[in-house]
């Protein structure tokens, strides 16, 4: 199996900063090319950081922060910005008015498959060197799988049928490259996935000088979203018994507080599973902002528009929340920690410009605030806040919908809601047969809005046509495939249906 990815690849010539913090920061290497690198475990590890290092990018081919893109996809935020005008790219995908030509697929196609063209090269230097120790040898393939998978795995959530690869080709090789059919794909993730899950030297949890990389309860977690995605029955009630074994790890308990689960001084906190790291300590500028930063841009996305008050930072006014949302969560004590009233600010004092789509209420979650401005480099493209990408309380909603899904210990699945439900002193659900599933849904929405699951949520069971104004069944579950890529295999990839 191969791939498309016309962008050499030099990983060798990257090298990793010591401070944990700054774990997937690159620089420049001297000379060293692909032949004379990946010698020893040192240069080996530092090509195993260049294939985490798409993790972050944000500025491939445009703005495409697969977050934030998420959000305004679903019925939690709109595109927002400045006006209509400002990025095309994300209003198309929040009216499902998008072409081969128009849409953010050519930034996300591109980075995921940088990723897994990184993924390659380092198994491929690490079968060939036999002077690596077992221990290091083991995590690095294994954390390397990892990597593979999760590009796949947003790959084809976003895109359906894609071009599979276990190694690498030449540019004049790309003509002629097919893609695989979906359950095609999922076997090569939930393989990548289960090989990692059986590596023994993967540790169950991570010290503090290696936060960003990926644990064995990581793999574990995403193996059971990936079986639950894959929709089997088979696979779900497999994908229970994985949620069991990270919910009785012992790990991980829910944040007493639910407003500090995305606390900047509570990262990695005793509910997080795993967190893509960002910096802001690269101190770069917009001469480098094309995924060279390691900044979160999502934070600066955001945040007001020409914010002037107390606490946040100014932003760009993206992905106002929706009407829906806030209507949805009113009453609901998680609404505070989750959406900026942005009309309750303007009756203190504060003040901002209104953008487009505007509705007065923000993402709070991931919300820039003054006390985290970057204080070197261009502030917008430094935000070091992480990405929560799973959490203990997503885990207890997912085991209990795979619970109900295969006919399960109802009584299980419901305490795993009420326990969700409890941290913030929610009274207990007694919902069950298809109203606990359904109880299941609606607290998914609530708990992990803004996230970025609600669009994925809602295509997968189904609910997206009825849920997305404009949203066309059998085409707007995927994106287009790039009309760049079709060109460039001299039209062998199959553009997706009704686009």
């Amino acid at each position: 199996m191969k791939t498309i990815n016309n962008i050499i690849l030099l990983c060798g010539i990257l090298c990793l900063s010591a401070c944990s913090d700054e774990f997937l920061d690159l620089s420049p290497r001297g000379s060293d090319t692909e032949n004379n690198f990946y010698q020893t475990e040192e240069e080996i590890f530092q090509g195993l950081i260049a294939a985490y290092d798409p993790l972050t990018w944000g500025g491939t081919a445009g703005w495409t922060m697969a977050l934030g893109l998420l959000n305004a996809a679903s019925d939690d935020c709109h595109a927002g910005g400045s006006d209509a005008s400002d990025q095309p790219a994300w209003v198309a995908f929040d009216r499902f008015t998008l072409t081969p030509d128009l849409g953010p697929q050519e930034g996300l196609w591109g980075k995921y498959y940088t990723g897994i063209a990184r993924c390659n090269l380092i198994l491929e230097k690490i079968a060939e060197n036999t002077e690596l120790s077992d221990q290091f040898r083991n995590r690095s393939i294994a954390e390397a799988k990892f990597l593979r998978a999760y590009y796949y795995f947003d790959l084809v959530r976003f895109f359906g049928n894609v071009v599979l690869t276990t190694d690498r080709i030449s540019p004049d090789e790309i003509g002629g490259q097919t893609q695989s059919s979906k359950e095609e794909t999922y076997a090569l993730i939930i393989a990548d996935l289960t090989d990692a899950y059986n590596t023994f030297e993967l540790p169950t949890s991570l010290v503090p000088s290696e936060f960003g990389r990926v644990s064995k309860m990581a793999v574990t977690a995403l193996l059971g979203k990936v079986l639950l995605y894959e929709g089997t029955n088979e696979g779900m009630s497999r994908a229970a018994d994985l949620f069991e074994e990270v919910i009785n790890s012992g790990q991980y308990i829910l944040e007493s507080d639910f407003s500090r689960i995305f606390a900047f001084d509570n990262e990695w906190g005793v509910e997080s599973i795993w967190e893509i790291q960002f910096s802001g300590a690269q101190t770069g500028g917009w001469e480098n902002f094309e995924n060279q930063t390691e900044g979160n841009y999502n934070t600066q996305f955001f945040g007001m528009r020409d914010y002037v008050g107390p606490d946040f930072a100014t932003g760009w006014s993206f992905c106002p929340v929706s009407l829906e949302l806030v209507n949805a969560m009113q009453n609901d004590p998680r609404f505070e920690h989750t959406i900026i009233d942005g009309s309750a600010l303007k009756q203190d004092g504060a003040s901002y410009t209104e953008g487009f789509q505007n509705t007065d209420y923000f993402i709070r979650k991931y919300a820039g605030l003054q006390a985290n401005v970057a204080t070197e480099g261009e502030p917008a493209l430094n935000w070091g806040n992480n990405e929560r990408v799973i959490r203990l309380a997503d885990v207890y909603l997912m085991a209990a919908e795979c619970i109900m899904r295969v006919g399960g210990d109802e009584g299980k699945a419901r305490s795993y809601v009420n326990l969700v439900r409890g941290r913030v002193n929610l009274q207990p659900i007694a919902n069950s047969g298809s109203s606990l599933l359904d109880a299941i849904y609606r607290e998914r929405r609530l708990e992990l809005a803004t996230e970025g699951h609600r669009f994925f949520d809602l295509v997968r069971t189904g609910q997206a046509s009825q849920v997305l104004e404009g949203f066309a069944e059998n085409k707007n579950e995927v994106l287009p495939i790039p009309q760049r890529e079709i060109d460039l295999t001299g039209g062998s990839l199959q553009q997706n249906p009704g686009y």
